[in-house]
C-alpha cells in the first residue's frame, strides 16, 4: 500500500517545516548523487534554506559546472562564440591530419630503415638480425670483454684451486 498524495501548500508549522525541509534536502541531494554516478552525469544543485543557508553539490566541482553553464548560455545567444568555437574545431581537425600523415611517413622511413640494416628482418615481429648486413669484422658489443676459456687465462697453481671466478676475464 502506497501513501497518499501530498497536497502542496506551505506547512504553516514552524517545526514540521523545518523537518520536512531537511529530508526533502537530504533526498535531493542523494538523488542528484545518484544521478551522476549512474548515469556519469555532470550535476550542479544549488539549495538556499528559508534562513538562507547555502546547500550544494557538484559531481565534478560546482565552480567547473557553473562556467560550463555559463558558457553554453552565453554561447546559445552569441553566433559568433559558436563560429568561433566550430572554426577551432576545424583547425585541430586539419593538425591532427597533418599529424598522422606525418606520423605514417616516419613510420614507413623507419621501416625501410630497419630493412637494410638487418639482412633477415621480419616486419610484424622482433625477430632482427644482431649484426648489420655489411659485416666488415668490427664488434659492436659495448662494454663487454672477448670470452677466453678458463683455461688458457688463469695460471693454475699447484692444487688446481684459486681464488678466480671460472669464465671470467676482467
Amino acid at each position: 500500500m502506497g501513501r497518499g498524495r501530498v497536497e502542496l501548500k506551505r506547512i504553516e508549522n514552524k517545526i514540521n517545516r523545518q523537518v520536512t525541509f531537511s529530508k526533502r534536502r537530504n533526498g535531493l541531494l542523494k538523488k542528484a548523487y545518484e544521478l551522476s554516478v549512474l548515469c556519469d552525469a555532470e550535476v550542479a544543485l544549488i539549495i538556499f534554506s528559508s534562513r538562507g543557508k547555502l546547500y550544494e553539490f557538484g559531481s565534478v566541482g560546482m565552480s567547473k559546472t557553473l562556467e560550463r553553464y555559463q558558457h553554453w548560455c552565453y554561447a546559445s545567444q552569441d553566433p559568433n562564440v559558436a563560429n568561433r568555437d566550430n572554426a577551432q574545431e576545424r583547425h585541430l581537425g586539419e593538425i591532427n591530419k597533418q599529424l598522422r600523415d606525418q606520423i605514417e611517413v616516419e613510420g614507413a622511413t623507419l621501416k625501410a630503415f630497419q630493412g637494410s640494416w638487418c639482412c633477415d628482418a621480419v616486419i610484424g615481429s622482433n625477430a632482427f638480425a644482431a649484426q648489420p648486413s655489411h659485416s666488415a669484422g668490427m664488434d659492436l658489443r659495448i662494454g663487454y670483454h672477448q670470452f677466453v676459456p678458463a683455461e688458457a687465462a688463469i695460471p693454475r697453481n699447484p692444487i688446481g684451486v684459486n681464488n678466480f671466478m671460472l669464465d671470467w676475464v676482467p
